[in-house]
Protein backbone atom coordinates (compact mmCIF):
# COMPACT_ATOMS: atom_id res chain seq x y z
CA UNK A 1 0.00 0.00 0.00
CA UNK A 2 2.86 2.41 0.90
CA UNK A 3 4.66 1.65 -2.40
CA UNK A 4 1.48 2.45 -4.34
CA UNK A 5 1.17 5.81 -2.59
CA UNK A 6 4.83 6.66 -3.28
CA UNK A 7 4.44 5.79 -6.97
CA UNK A 8 1.29 7.93 -7.10
CA UNK A 9 3.12 10.82 -5.42
CA UNK A 10 6.05 10.68 -7.87
CA UNK A 11 3.72 10.51 -10.88
CA UNK A 12 1.68 13.43 -9.56
CA UNK A 13 4.79 15.51 -8.86
CA UNK A 14 5.83 15.06 -12.50
CA UNK A 15 2.44 15.61 -14.13
CA UNK A 16 1.25 18.52 -12.03
CA UNK A 17 3.96 21.04 -13.16
CA UNK A 18 3.56 19.88 -16.76
CA UNK A 19 -0.13 20.56 -16.56
CA UNK A 20 0.71 24.22 -15.89
CA UNK A 21 3.39 24.42 -18.64
CA UNK A 22 6.47 23.93 -16.47
CA UNK A 23 9.09 21.24 -16.92
CA UNK A 24 9.15 18.89 -13.95
CA UNK A 25 12.93 19.24 -13.54
CA UNK A 26 15.15 22.24 -14.13
CA UNK A 27 18.50 23.62 -13.20
CA UNK A 28 19.12 25.44 -10.00
CA UNK A 29 19.21 28.77 -11.82
CA UNK A 30 16.31 27.90 -14.06
CA UNK A 31 13.31 30.06 -13.17
CA UNK A 32 10.96 27.22 -14.08
CA UNK A 33 12.52 24.80 -11.59
CA UNK A 34 10.74 26.13 -8.52
CA UNK A 35 7.21 24.88 -9.34
CA UNK A 36 8.60 21.44 -10.07
CA UNK A 37 10.53 21.28 -6.81
CA UNK A 38 7.52 22.60 -4.92
CA UNK A 39 5.25 19.92 -6.33
CA UNK A 40 7.91 17.30 -5.58
CA UNK A 41 7.82 18.32 -1.93
CA UNK A 42 4.15 19.23 -1.33
CA UNK A 43 2.31 16.54 -3.26
CA UNK A 44 3.85 13.57 -1.39
CA UNK A 45 3.03 15.27 1.91
CA UNK A 46 -0.59 15.72 0.85
CA UNK A 47 -0.79 12.12 -0.33
CA UNK A 48 0.79 10.87 2.90
CA UNK A 49 -1.74 12.86 4.96
CA UNK A 50 -4.57 11.41 2.87
CA UNK A 51 -3.19 7.91 3.38
CA UNK A 52 -3.04 8.40 7.15
CA UNK A 53 -6.60 9.69 7.12
CA UNK A 54 -7.74 6.63 5.18
CA UNK A 55 -5.96 4.34 7.64
CA UNK A 56 -7.67 6.09 10.58
CA UNK A 57 -11.06 5.80 8.90
CA UNK A 58 -10.45 2.10 8.27
CA UNK A 59 -9.58 1.56 11.94
CA UNK A 60 -12.70 3.46 13.01
CA UNK A 61 -14.88 1.41 10.64
CA UNK A 62 -13.42 -1.83 11.98
CA UNK A 63 -14.01 -0.65 15.55
CA UNK A 64 -17.57 0.41 14.71
CA UNK A 65 -18.18 -2.98 13.10
CA UNK A 66 -16.85 -4.82 16.17
CA UNK A 67 -18.97 -2.60 18.45
CA UNK A 68 -22.03 -3.21 16.29
CA UNK A 69 -21.49 -6.97 16.39
CA UNK A 70 -21.00 -6.87 20.16
CA UNK A 71 -24.21 -4.85 20.63
CA UNK A 72 -26.08 -7.28 18.38
CA UNK A 73 -24.77 -10.18 20.46
CA UNK A 74 -25.85 -8.44 23.68
CA UNK A 75 -29.31 -7.71 22.29
CA UNK A 76 -29.90 -11.30 21.18
CA UNK A 77 -28.05 -13.23 23.90
CA UNK A 78 -28.63 -11.18 27.05
CA UNK A 79 -31.51 -12.21 29.34
CA UNK A 80 -31.97 -8.52 30.15
CA UNK A 81 -34.70 -6.71 28.26
CA UNK A 82 -33.41 -3.46 26.74
CA UNK A 83 -36.10 -0.90 25.97
CA UNK A 84 -36.68 2.74 25.12
CA UNK A 85 -39.76 4.95 25.10
CA UNK A 86 -40.58 8.30 23.60
CA UNK A 87 -41.73 11.29 25.67
CA UNK A 88 -45.30 9.98 25.43
CA UNK A 89 -44.35 6.73 27.16
CA UNK A 90 -44.73 4.55 24.05
CA UNK A 91 -42.07 2.00 23.17
CA UNK A 92 -39.66 3.04 20.43
CA UNK A 93 -37.26 0.12 20.92
CA UNK A 94 -37.49 -3.34 22.45
CA UNK A 95 -34.87 -6.08 22.48
CA UNK A 96 -35.73 -9.76 21.84
CA UNK A 97 -35.55 -10.60 25.57
CA UNK A 98 -38.98 -9.00 26.02
CA UNK A 99 -40.44 -12.22 24.63
CA UNK A 100 -39.22 -14.23 27.63
CA UNK A 101 -40.28 -11.61 30.19
CA UNK A 102 -43.61 -10.36 28.77
CA UNK A 103 -44.65 -12.98 26.24
CA UNK A 104 -44.78 -10.33 23.49
CA UNK A 105 -42.56 -10.09 20.43
CA UNK A 106 -40.64 -6.79 20.14
CA UNK A 107 -42.74 -5.78 17.14
CA UNK A 108 -45.92 -6.19 19.21
CA UNK A 109 -44.71 -3.68 21.81
CA UNK A 110 -43.44 -0.96 19.47
CA UNK A 111 -45.87 1.94 19.59
CA UNK A 112 -47.57 0.55 22.70
CA UNK A 113 -47.61 2.50 25.94
CA UNK A 114 -45.42 1.18 28.77
CA UNK A 115 -48.58 0.64 30.82
CA UNK A 116 -49.33 -2.21 28.41
CA UNK A 117 -46.99 -4.37 30.50
CA UNK A 118 -46.20 -2.39 33.67
CA UNK A 119 -48.88 -0.77 35.78
CA UNK A 120 -47.98 2.93 36.13
CA UNK A 121 -49.05 3.04 39.79
CA UNK A 122 -46.81 0.08 40.64
CA UNK A 123 -43.84 1.63 38.87
CA UNK A 124 -44.49 5.03 40.43
CA UNK A 125 -44.73 3.51 43.92
CA UNK A 126 -41.53 1.53 43.41
CA UNK A 127 -39.64 4.56 42.04
CA UNK A 128 -40.81 6.78 44.88
CA UNK A 129 -39.69 4.15 47.36
CA UNK A 130 -36.25 3.98 45.72
CA UNK A 131 -35.91 7.76 45.54
CA UNK A 132 -36.80 8.08 49.20
CA UNK A 133 -34.05 5.64 50.09
CA UNK A 134 -31.42 6.64 47.56
CA UNK A 135 -31.70 10.05 45.90
CA UNK A 136 -33.97 12.41 44.06
CA UNK A 137 -32.34 11.82 40.68
CA UNK A 138 -34.70 11.30 37.75
CA UNK A 139 -32.76 8.15 36.84
CA UNK A 140 -33.45 5.03 38.85
CA UNK A 141 -31.71 1.71 39.43
CA UNK A 142 -32.81 -1.74 40.62
CA UNK A 143 -36.44 -0.73 41.13
CA UNK A 144 -38.46 -3.85 41.97
CA UNK A 145 -41.93 -3.92 40.43
CA UNK A 146 -44.33 -6.26 38.64
CA UNK A 147 -44.60 -6.88 34.90
CA UNK A 148 -47.80 -8.23 33.40
CA UNK A 149 -47.14 -11.26 31.22
CA UNK A 150 -49.20 -11.90 28.11
CA UNK A 151 -50.71 -15.01 29.69
CA UNK A 152 -52.05 -12.94 32.59
CA UNK A 153 -49.39 -13.89 35.09
CA UNK A 154 -47.38 -11.47 37.20
CA UNK A 155 -43.60 -11.47 36.82
CA UNK A 156 -41.42 -9.91 39.50
CA UNK A 157 -38.78 -7.73 37.79
CA UNK A 158 -36.21 -5.11 38.58
CA UNK A 159 -36.04 -2.12 36.30
CA UNK A 160 -33.31 0.46 35.75
CA UNK A 161 -33.74 3.51 33.57
CA UNK A 162 -32.66 7.04 32.79
CA UNK A 163 -34.09 9.93 30.79
CA UNK A 164 -32.88 10.51 27.25
CA UNK A 165 -32.11 14.12 26.37
CA UNK A 166 -31.85 15.98 23.09
CA UNK A 167 -29.10 18.45 22.12
CA UNK A 168 -30.83 21.17 24.09
CA UNK A 169 -30.88 19.05 27.23
CA UNK A 170 -34.63 18.46 27.20
CA UNK A 171 -36.05 15.05 28.13
CA UNK A 172 -37.17 13.19 25.02
CA UNK A 173 -38.00 9.78 26.48
CA UNK A 174 -36.57 7.03 28.64
CA UNK A 175 -34.27 4.08 28.10
CA UNK A 176 -33.45 1.24 30.40
CA UNK A 177 -33.24 -2.45 31.18
CA UNK A 178 -35.52 -4.96 32.83
CA UNK A 179 -34.72 -8.41 34.21
CA UNK A 180 -36.72 -11.19 35.83
CA UNK A 181 -36.28 -11.26 39.58
CA UNK A 182 -37.78 -14.27 41.32
CA UNK A 183 -38.93 -13.53 44.83
CA UNK A 184 -36.39 -16.05 46.12
CA UNK A 185 -33.68 -14.17 44.22
CA UNK A 186 -34.80 -10.80 45.53
CA UNK A 187 -34.60 -12.00 49.12
CA UNK A 188 -34.11 -15.35 50.75
CA UNK A 189 -37.24 -17.31 51.50
CA UNK A 190 -36.70 -16.75 55.19
CA UNK A 191 -36.51 -12.98 54.72
CA UNK A 192 -39.64 -12.92 52.56
CA UNK A 193 -41.55 -14.99 55.10
CA UNK A 194 -40.43 -12.73 57.95
CA UNK A 195 -41.32 -9.62 55.97
CA UNK A 196 -44.78 -10.93 55.13
CA UNK A 197 -45.43 -12.10 58.69
CA UNK A 198 -44.54 -8.61 59.87
CA UNK A 199 -47.13 -7.19 57.48
CA UNK A 200 -49.71 -9.63 58.82
CA UNK A 201 -49.07 -8.78 62.45
CA UNK A 202 -47.64 -5.27 62.41
CA UNK A 203 -50.72 -3.36 61.34
CA UNK A 204 -48.85 -1.41 58.66
CA UNK A 205 -51.55 -1.81 55.99
CA UNK A 206 -53.65 1.21 55.05
CA UNK A 207 -56.26 1.82 52.38
CA UNK A 208 -56.45 4.54 49.76
CA UNK A 209 -59.67 5.07 47.85
CA UNK A 210 -59.94 6.21 44.23
CA UNK A 211 -63.26 7.68 43.08
CA UNK A 212 -65.33 6.12 40.30
CA UNK A 213 -67.49 8.65 38.48
CA UNK A 214 -70.65 8.59 36.43
CA UNK A 215 -69.66 10.16 33.12
CA UNK A 216 -73.04 11.71 32.38
CA UNK A 217 -73.10 13.87 35.52
CA UNK A 218 -69.54 13.71 36.86
CA UNK A 219 -70.82 12.58 40.26
CA UNK A 220 -68.97 9.96 42.29
CA UNK A 221 -70.84 6.65 42.48
CA UNK A 222 -68.21 4.45 44.07
CA UNK A 223 -64.62 4.11 45.22
CA UNK A 224 -62.02 1.41 44.67
CA UNK A 225 -60.02 0.35 47.73
CA UNK A 226 -56.27 0.22 47.07
CA UNK A 227 -53.97 -1.35 49.64
CA UNK A 228 -50.91 0.59 50.72
CA UNK A 229 -48.03 -0.74 52.79
CA UNK A 230 -46.36 1.49 55.35
CA UNK A 231 -43.05 1.08 57.11
CA UNK A 232 -39.55 2.04 55.99
CA UNK A 233 -39.55 -0.37 53.04
CA UNK A 234 -42.88 0.73 51.53
CA UNK A 235 -42.85 -0.46 47.95
CA UNK A 236 -45.33 -1.51 45.32
CA UNK A 237 -48.42 -3.37 46.62
CA UNK A 238 -48.19 -5.84 43.72
CA UNK A 239 -44.63 -6.72 44.72
CA UNK A 240 -45.77 -7.43 48.28
CA UNK A 241 -48.58 -9.71 47.10
CA UNK A 242 -46.28 -11.56 44.69
CA UNK A 243 -43.74 -12.03 47.47
CA UNK A 244 -46.45 -13.29 49.81
CA UNK A 245 -47.57 -15.79 47.18
CA UNK A 246 -44.01 -17.10 46.85
CA UNK A 247 -44.11 -18.23 50.50
CA UNK A 248 -47.75 -19.32 50.53
CA UNK A 249 -49.09 -16.36 52.50
CA UNK A 250 -50.94 -14.52 49.73
CA UNK A 251 -54.43 -15.54 50.89
CA UNK A 252 -53.64 -14.42 54.44
CA UNK A 253 -52.46 -11.05 53.15
CA UNK A 254 -55.50 -10.64 50.88
CA UNK A 255 -57.96 -11.35 53.68
CA UNK A 256 -56.17 -8.89 55.94
CA UNK A 257 -56.18 -6.24 53.20
CA UNK A 258 -59.93 -6.85 52.76
CA UNK A 259 -60.59 -6.35 56.49
CA UNK A 260 -58.58 -3.12 56.52
CA UNK A 261 -60.36 -1.82 53.41
CA UNK A 262 -63.86 -2.52 54.74
CA UNK A 263 -63.00 -0.92 58.07
CA UNK A 264 -61.83 2.23 56.26
CA UNK A 265 -64.91 2.14 54.00
CA UNK A 266 -67.08 2.99 57.00
CA UNK A 267 -65.91 6.60 56.53
CA UNK A 268 -67.02 6.79 52.90
CA UNK A 269 -70.33 8.53 52.12
CA UNK A 270 -73.08 5.95 52.61
CA UNK A 271 -74.42 6.29 49.07
CA UNK A 272 -71.15 5.14 47.49
CA UNK A 273 -70.29 1.55 46.76
CA UNK A 274 -66.83 0.25 47.64
CA UNK A 275 -64.84 -1.93 45.25
CA UNK A 276 -62.45 -4.36 46.93
CA UNK A 277 -59.91 -6.52 45.09
CA UNK A 278 -59.71 -10.24 45.74
CA UNK A 279 -58.21 -13.14 43.82
CA UNK A 280 -60.41 -16.12 42.81
CA UNK A 281 -58.48 -18.33 45.24
CA UNK A 282 -59.15 -15.95 48.12
CA UNK A 283 -62.86 -15.98 47.27
CA UNK A 284 -62.88 -19.68 48.13
CA UNK A 285 -61.61 -18.98 51.65
CA UNK A 286 -64.37 -19.55 54.25
CA UNK A 287 -63.32 -16.37 56.10
CA UNK A 288 -64.65 -14.20 53.28
CA UNK A 289 -68.31 -14.24 54.37
CA UNK A 290 -67.42 -13.62 58.01
CA UNK A 291 -65.13 -10.72 57.10
CA UNK A 292 -67.89 -9.01 55.11
CA UNK A 293 -70.50 -9.60 57.81
CA UNK A 294 -68.25 -8.33 60.61
CA UNK A 295 -67.40 -5.15 58.69
CA UNK A 296 -70.87 -3.70 59.11
CA UNK A 297 -70.86 -2.56 55.46
CA UNK A 298 -74.08 -3.72 53.75
CA UNK A 299 -73.40 -6.35 51.09
CA UNK A 300 -75.30 -4.23 48.55
CA UNK A 301 -72.58 -1.55 48.88
CA UNK A 302 -69.74 -3.97 48.19
CA UNK A 303 -68.38 -4.78 44.74
CA UNK A 304 -65.93 -7.68 44.72
CA UNK A 305 -63.39 -7.00 41.98
CA UNK A 306 -61.86 -10.31 40.94
CA UNK A 307 -58.20 -9.80 40.14
CA UNK A 308 -56.25 -11.85 37.63
CA UNK A 309 -53.43 -13.08 39.84
CA UNK A 310 -54.51 -16.67 39.18
CA UNK A 311 -56.17 -18.43 36.27
CA UNK A 312 -59.51 -20.04 37.07
CA UNK A 313 -59.43 -23.68 36.01
CA UNK A 314 -62.85 -24.59 37.42
CA UNK A 315 -65.55 -21.95 37.81
CA UNK A 316 -67.99 -24.26 39.65
CA UNK A 317 -66.53 -23.92 43.17
CA UNK A 318 -66.01 -20.18 42.67
CA UNK A 319 -69.62 -19.59 41.62
CA UNK A 320 -70.83 -21.73 44.51
CA UNK A 321 -68.75 -19.77 47.05
CA UNK A 322 -69.99 -16.41 45.74
CA UNK A 323 -73.66 -17.35 45.36
CA UNK A 324 -74.76 -16.64 48.98
CA UNK A 325 -73.00 -13.29 48.94
CA UNK A 326 -74.58 -12.33 45.64
CA UNK A 327 -78.02 -13.27 46.95
CA UNK A 328 -77.35 -10.89 49.86
CA UNK A 329 -76.74 -8.05 47.40
CA UNK A 330 -72.98 -8.19 46.84
CA UNK A 331 -71.96 -7.45 43.25
CA UNK A 332 -69.14 -8.97 41.22
CA UNK A 333 -66.81 -7.10 38.88
CA UNK A 334 -64.30 -8.52 36.43
CA UNK A 335 -61.18 -6.40 36.86
CA UNK A 336 -58.69 -5.64 34.09
CA UNK A 337 -61.01 -6.93 31.35
CA UNK A 338 -59.08 -7.19 28.10
CA UNK A 339 -55.81 -8.28 29.71
CA UNK A 340 -54.49 -11.66 30.76
CA UNK A 341 -56.90 -14.20 32.18
CA UNK A 342 -59.76 -11.68 32.25
CA UNK A 343 -60.96 -12.98 28.90
CA UNK A 344 -64.45 -13.22 27.44
CA UNK A 345 -64.67 -16.76 28.85
CA UNK A 346 -63.91 -15.32 32.29
CA UNK A 347 -66.75 -12.81 31.87
CA UNK A 348 -69.23 -15.35 30.48
CA UNK A 349 -68.58 -17.79 33.31
CA UNK A 350 -68.80 -15.25 36.14
CA UNK A 351 -71.72 -13.20 34.73
CA UNK A 352 -70.44 -10.05 36.48
CA UNK A 353 -72.46 -7.01 37.46
CA UNK A 354 -69.60 -4.73 36.40
CA UNK A 355 -66.89 -5.03 33.75
CA UNK A 356 -63.80 -2.87 34.28
CA UNK A 357 -61.96 -2.27 31.02
CA UNK A 358 -58.21 -2.48 31.46
CA UNK A 359 -55.96 0.52 30.92
CA UNK A 360 -54.44 -1.50 28.07
CA UNK A 361 -57.60 -0.83 26.06
CA UNK A 362 -58.19 2.73 27.29
CA UNK A 363 -54.69 4.20 26.85
CA UNK A 364 -54.69 6.12 23.55
CA UNK A 365 -58.21 4.97 22.62
CA UNK A 366 -58.83 8.40 21.10
CA UNK A 367 -56.14 7.78 18.46
CA UNK A 368 -56.44 4.04 17.80
CA UNK A 369 -59.36 2.85 15.61
CA UNK A 370 -58.86 -0.75 16.74
CA UNK A 371 -59.15 0.17 20.41
CA UNK A 372 -62.25 2.26 19.71
CA UNK A 373 -63.84 -0.66 17.85
CA UNK A 374 -63.14 -2.97 20.78
CA UNK A 375 -64.47 -0.38 23.22
CA UNK A 376 -67.67 0.00 21.19
CA UNK A 377 -68.10 -3.78 21.07
CA UNK A 378 -67.69 -3.98 24.87
CA UNK A 379 -70.33 -1.26 25.31
CA UNK A 380 -72.80 -3.33 23.30
CA UNK A 381 -71.81 -6.58 24.99
CA UNK A 382 -72.10 -5.21 28.54
CA UNK A 383 -75.51 -3.77 27.70
CA UNK A 384 -76.70 -7.14 26.41
CA UNK A 385 -75.70 -8.95 29.62
CA UNK A 386 -76.87 -6.15 31.92
CA UNK A 387 -73.43 -5.21 33.26
CA UNK A 388 -72.12 -1.74 33.99
CA UNK A 389 -68.99 -0.89 31.99
CA UNK A 390 -66.25 1.05 33.81
CA UNK A 391 -63.30 2.50 31.90
CA UNK A 392 -60.11 2.27 33.99
CA UNK A 393 -57.05 4.48 33.80
CA UNK A 394 -58.46 7.65 32.22
CA UNK A 395 -55.52 10.06 32.13
CA UNK A 396 -56.26 12.55 29.34
CA UNK A 397 -59.19 14.69 28.25
CA UNK A 398 -59.02 13.02 24.83
CA UNK A 399 -59.43 9.56 26.35
CA UNK A 400 -62.34 10.80 28.46
CA UNK A 401 -64.06 12.31 25.43
CA UNK A 402 -63.54 9.10 23.43
CA UNK A 403 -65.02 6.72 26.02
CA UNK A 404 -67.94 9.09 26.63
CA UNK A 405 -68.68 9.23 22.91
CA UNK A 406 -68.57 5.43 22.73
CA UNK A 407 -71.32 5.23 25.35
CA UNK A 408 -69.38 4.08 28.40
CA UNK A 409 -71.19 5.23 31.51
CA UNK A 410 -68.57 5.16 34.30
CA UNK A 411 -64.84 5.66 34.63
CA UNK A 412 -61.90 6.15 36.97
CA UNK A 413 -58.35 7.36 36.54
CA UNK A 414 -55.90 10.05 37.53
CA UNK A 415 -57.74 12.62 35.41
CA UNK A 416 -60.96 12.02 37.37
CA UNK A 417 -59.41 11.62 40.81
CA UNK A 418 -56.23 10.21 42.31
CA UNK A 419 -56.20 7.66 45.13
CA UNK A 420 -56.38 9.34 48.52
CA UNK A 421 -55.66 8.26 52.08
CA UNK A 422 -57.48 11.28 53.52
CA UNK A 423 -60.99 10.79 54.99
CA UNK A 424 -61.71 14.47 54.35
CA UNK A 425 -61.25 13.82 50.63
CA UNK A 426 -63.57 10.82 50.79
CA UNK A 427 -66.25 12.90 52.52
CA UNK A 428 -66.19 15.44 49.65
CA UNK A 429 -67.20 12.73 47.16
CA UNK A 430 -70.65 12.61 48.68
Amino acid sequence: MIVVFIEAAVALSIRLPMAFGYPPWGGIDDSTAFPGLLSLLVVPLVVLAAWRLMRQQQRERRQAFRTSRLMDTVLHASPDWLWATGPDGRFTFSSPACKDITGYEPSELLGRHITYVIDPADLADAREDWKARESGDSSWSRVVTVCRHRNGGRVLVDVSGRPMRDREGKDCGFEGTCRVLDAEMARSRTEVTARTQELLTGGSLTTAFQPIKLLETGSVIGAEALTRFGGPDGGSPEVRFVEAASVGLDIELEILALRVALTAAAELPSELYVGVNLSPRACLDPRLSATIEESGIPARRIVLELTERHEVANYGPLAEALAPLRRAGLRIAVDDAGAGFASMRHILQLKPDLIKLDREIIAGIDADPGQRALGAAMVGFSSEIGATLVAEGIETEAELAAVTKLGMTAAQGYLLGRPSLRPEDWASWG
